[in-house]
C-alpha cells in the first residue's frame, strides 16, 4: 500500500500544525505558468507570523461553514463523495490555469473561480483525513494506481505559483498552507516507507573465521613456524554474494515505484531539499548499519593508536570485509536505487550519492590512515599490505560502477593519498627490518652450531613477504618513482659539484651507475631490497661464525645456516624469481666450500694419522712409531665423535652429504692403513690395545655425527 493508513506517531503534530495556532513547515516551491509546465521560482517563507496564520485558519473554517449544503459535509466534516468531486475539480483547476497561463498581459486582478477555494479546501481534508488514519480504503485503492493525491497536491503548488506571479497575496496564503500540510505528511511518509528496508543477510559471512584466519599469519611468524598458514579467506561464496546483491538495498520493486513518485512530486512542489535530505540520513544510516553488522565500526585516530596489534589486526581484517562489501554490493545497490528514485531529477540524484559516496568513504580511509600512523613493527606488514591491495582494488570498483567521471577522479585521488601512507609505512617496515639484523649482535653462539633464530626470523619473514610479491613490486615501484624524481628536482635546481655528488650517491643507492646494459638488467626495486635483506643477514652470519672456538664448528654453523636459506629460496618460487639463479648459485657454491674447509680442518687432522711417513726405515716398520699411529688415531677419532656427535646438522639432505663424504674419505683410508701394518702388531693384547675399530665400526659411528647427541660413547669393537 504507497500512503499508510496509521496512527501516525506525528498524529497530534500535524493535527495541532494545521490548526489556527501551528507553525507552517519548511518549504520551498517551484514557478510553474499556468497550463502545466513547471519552472523554478524563489523559495517561500516557511515560518509565517502567527496571527496571520490564525487568520487563514478562521478564514478555512469559514469557508467550509459557509459551503456546507452545498458540499453535502456530515457531521464528523468529512465531506462525502470527496474523491468525486476532486476528480471534477481538477478538470475545472486545470482549465483556469490554462486560462491565466495564455494571458499575455499580466493583470493585477483576476477573477478567481470558487473552484479554486474549493479544490484548495477538498485537498487539505483529504490530507488531513488520510494522515489521521481514517480514510476510506477506496482512496487507498485509487492513490495505489493513479498516485491521485500527489497530482492534486502538484495543481496546489501550481496555483500558489500562479497566484504569486499575478499578486494574490491571500489565495497564495491559503494554497500555502495547504501544500505544506501535504508536503509534511509527505516527508513523513517517505521517511516511513524508506525506514522499512530489508537488512542484508550478514551471517552469509563469518566474521569470526575471517578474523582468525587474518590473524594467523602474524602468530606463526612470532613462533616462527615454517608452515605457512593460509590467511586468505574468501569473503563469501558466488552463491552468497549473489544473494545480498539481489538483497540490498532491501526494497522491493513496488515501494521503489512509490518513493519515486513522492520523490517527484515534492521535488516539483519545491521541497527538493526537504526530499533530498531524509533521503541522505535514512539511506546513510541504513548503509551504517549493514557495515556494523559487518563488525565495522566508526573509529577516531586516537582510538586506533590506543588500540593493542592484536586488537587492532582483527579490526583491519573486519574492515577489508566491510571496504569490499561496500564497494562491490552496497555503493553500486545505492546507485541504482537513487537512480531509480530520482529518475528524474538526475542532477539530485547525482549530489545525494556523491555526498554519500564521500562520506562513507572518508569513514573508510580514515581508519586505514589511522593504522598506517601507528608505531611501525614487522609484524604489521602483512595488515599493511592487506590494506594496500584492498585500497588498489576499490580503485577498480569505483571504475566499474561510477559514471560521473569528476566525483571518479575526486574519490580515486583520496584513495590513491590514503595508499601512498601504507606504502609509506610498507617501505618503513622493511628499512626498520634492515636495522634489526645490523643490530643483532648477540656474543652467544648457537649451541652444536645450529640455525640461528635470526635466520628462522629473516627467512621466514621473507617467505610470507613474497607472497605479496606482485604488490610490494608495485609498492617499491612507486616509491623508487618518487626518489627518481626527487633525484631529478635536485639536480634541475642545483648545478654544482655538490649536487652532482649528491645525485651519484642517490644513484649508487638504487644500483643505477654503469652503461646501458647494466641499466637494463638491473633487479627490480623489490629484488633489490630483498638482495640487501640477505646481504645483510650474510654479513650477520659469517660474524656470528667467529663466536665458535672450533673453526670446524664455525664452518658448520655456515653450513646450517646457508642451507636452510637455500631450501627457503628453493621452496618458494616467489624468492626464487626475485634472487635469480645467479645468487642463488654463488650461494650454493659457497655452501660447497664451506663443507671442504670443515672436511680439511676436522678430517685432515684424522688422516694424518693413516700416512705411512716414516713408519718404515731401510725396509723395517719401526713398531713404536706404529704404535703411536693407531693410539694418536684412536684418540682423535674418539675426540672428533664425542665433540661433533653433539653438533647439530638439522637438514637430512646435508647430515647425509656430510657423514657420506666423510665416510668416503675415512673408510678407505682406514681400511688400507690396517690392512698394511695390522700384521705388524702383537696379536692379543696388543692388537686389542692398539686396533680398537674395525672399518665397519669407522662407517657406524659416523653415523653418529651431527644428532645433537652429547651421549655417544664409543664403545670397545668386540
Amino acid at each position: 500500500m504507497f500512503l499508510k493508513q496509521r496512527d501516525s506517531p506525528h498524529k497530534d503534530n500535524h493535527n495541532q500544525k494545521s490548526s489556527a495556532g501551528e507553525e507552517a513547515a519548511s518549504a520551498s516551491t517551484l514557478d510553474h505558468v499556468s497550463g502545466g509546465t513547471p519552472t523554478a521560482s524563489p523559495r517561500v517563507e516557511r515560518k509565517l507570523e502567527e496571527q496571520d496564520l490564525v487568520a487563514m485558519a478562521e478564514e478555512m473554517t469559514i469557508l467550509e461553514q459557509d459551503d456546507k449544503g452545498r458540499e453535502r459535509v456530515d457531521e464528523s466534516g468529512e465531506t462525502l463523495e470527496s474523491d468525486h468531486d476532486l476528480g471534477k475539480l481538477s478538470e475545472e483547476v486545470d482549465q483556469f490555469l490554462g486560462s491565466v497561463g495564455n494571458l499575455e498581459d499580466k493583470p493585477s486582478q483576476i477573477e478567481i473561480p470558487s473552484c479554486v477555494e474549493k479544490f484548495a479546501k477538498l485537498v487539505e481534508l483529504e490530507i488531513a483525513k488520510f494522515d489521521s488514519g481514517d480514510a476510506p480504503a477506496k482512496w487507498c485503492h485509487e492513490i495505489e494506481e493513479g498516485f491521485s493525491v500527489l497530482h492534486y497536491v502538484e495543481r496546489i503548488s501550481k496555483l500558489t505559483n500562479a497566484f504569486r506571479e499575478f499578486h494574490q497575496s491571500e489565495m497564495v496564503n491559503k494554497t500555502t498552507i495547504v501544500l505544506q500540510r501535504a508536503m509534511m505528511f509527505f516527508e513523513d511518509e517517505f521517511r516511513a516507507i524508506l525506514e522499512d528496508y530489508k537488512s542484508p543477510n550478514s551471517e552469509s559471512i563469518d566474521i569470526n573465521n575471517a578474523v582468525n584466519a587474518k590473524g594467523k599469519q602474524s602468530q606463526h611468524l612470532q613462533q616462527l613456524n615454517e608452515e605457512h598458514d593460509q590467511c586468505e579467506t574468501q569473503l563469501q561464496q558466488p552463491d552468497q554474494a549473489s544473494s545480498e546483491e539481489d538483497q540490498f538495498p532491501g526494497y522491493v520493486p513496488e515501494t521503489v515505484s512509490k518513493l519515486k513518485q513522492i520523490a517527484t512530486s515534492m521535488i516539483f512542489c519545491g521541497y527538493e531539499a526537504e526530499c533530498c535530505q531524509a533521503y541522505s540520513l535514512i539511506r546513510r544510516h541504513a548503509l551504517h548499519d549493514s557495515l556494523r553488522k559487518l563488525g565495522c565500526e566508526k573509529m577516531s585516530i586516537d582510538d586506533v593508536q590506543k588500540m593493542q596489534w592484536e586488537s587492532l589486526e582483527g579490526e583491519v581484517a573486519k574492515w577489508i570485509i566491510a571496504s569490499k562489501h561496500c564497494f562491490k554490493i552496497y555503493l553500486p545497490g545505492e546507485l541504482k536505487l537513487c537512480n531509480e528514485i530520482f529518475l528524474e531529477n538526475p542532477s539530485a540524484s547525482a549530489s545525494l550519492f556523491g555526498n554519500f559516496t564521500r562520506s562513507i568513504l572518508i569513514q573508510l580511509l580514515n581508519f586505514a590512515e589511522a593504522v598506517a600512523m601507528t608505531k611501525r613493527s614487522t609484524e604489521k606488514l602483512f595488515k599493511f599490505l592487506d590494506i594496500y591491495e584492498t585500497l588498489r582494488d576499490l580503485i577498480g570498483s569505483i571504475g566499474g560502477f561510477l559514471s560521473d567521471e569528476e566525483l571518479t577522479h575526486e574519490l580515486m585521488s583520496e584513495i590513491t593519498t590514503a595508499r601512498s601512507r601504507i606504502a609509506e609505512a610498507v617501505i618503513g617496515i622493511f628499512s626498520d627490518l634492515e636495522n634489526s639484523i645490523k643490530t643483532d649482535t648477540g656474543k652467544t653462539p648457537v649451541p652444536g652450531g645450529a640455525v640461528h633464530p635470526l635466520t628462522r626470523y629473516i627467512m621466514n619473514y621473507v617467505k610470507y613477504a613474497c607472497e605479496y610479491k606482485d604488490t610490494l613490486e608495485q609498492v617499491f615501484h612507486e616509491h623508487q618513482k618518487i626518489d627518481q624524481a626527487d633525484a631529478s628536482r635536485l639536480e634541475s635546481d642545483n648545478e654544482t659539484e655538490t649536487s652532482q655528488q649528491a645525485q651519484h650517491h642517490q644513484h649508487d643507492h638504487h644500483h643505477r651507475g654503469g652503461d646501458d646494459h647494466n641499466q637494463s638488467t638491473k633487479p627490480s626495486p623489490f629484488s633489490f631490497q630483498l638482495m640487501t635483506v640477505m646481504g645483510l643477514l650474510d654479513a650477520n652470519l659469517e660474524s656470528k661464525s667467529k663466536l665458535y672456538k672450533e673453526l670446524s664448528l664455525s664452518y658448520i654453523f655456515l653450513m646450517n645456516n646457508g642451507r636452510y636459506i637455500v631450501q627457503k629460496i628453493k621452496s618458494s618460487p616467489e624468492i626464487h624469481d626475485l634472487m635469480g639463479d645467479t645468487w642463488c648459485r654463488r650461494r650454493s657454491s659457497d655452501l660447497r666450500q664451506y663443507h671442504k674447509n670443515y672436511q680439511r680442518e676436522t678430517w685432515g687432522k684424522v688422516l694424518g694419522c693413516l700416512k705411512d711417513d716414516g713408519l718404515i726405515v731401510h725396509g723395517k716398520i719401526v713398531k713404536p712409531l706404529l704404535k703411536e699411529r693407531f693410539k694418536s688415531f684412536n684418540a682423535t677419532f674418539e675426540e672428533i665423535h664425542k665433540t661433533q656427535s653433539s653438533w647439530v646438522v638439522s637438514d637430512e639432505q646435508l647430515q647425509s652429504e656430510l657423514r657420506v663424504s666423510i665416510s668416503a674419505v675415512m673408510t678407505p683410508a682406514y681400511r688400507s692403513f690396517l690392512a698394511r701394518f695390522s700384521q705388524y702388531l702383537d696379536a692379543g693384547r696388543q692388537t686389542e690395545k692398539y686396533i680398537k675399530f674395525g672399518p665397519e665400526d669407522i662407517e657406524s659411528y659416523i653415523d653418529d655425527l651431527f644428532d645433537g647427541n652429547p651421549s655417544s660413547i664409543i664403545r670397545r669393537r668386540t
